[in-house]
């Protein structure tokens, strides 16, 4: 899996950052996403297809 943002969409929800820590943060000055890992381990999948499902702005995509 391999994880690409979109940093100008991101709206700073957070949502990802509480679905998978490990793999997302966000700045501190406005909020927006910082992949911290774009090939997480598999034990992370799920967590990381839940954040992109949960992202209101969309900006999470998952290639495989």
């Amino acid at each position: 899996m391999k994880v690409v943002i979109d940093q100008a969409r991101c709206v700073g929800a957070g949502q990802c950052v509480l679905a998978a820590p490990e793999v997302f943060d966000q700045r501190e000055d406005d909020g927006i996403v910082v992949l911290l890992d774009e090939n997480p381990p598999e034990q992370l999948h799920n967590q990381v297809r839940e954040a992109a499902q949960i992202c209101p702005a969309l900006a999470i995509e998952l290639e495989s």
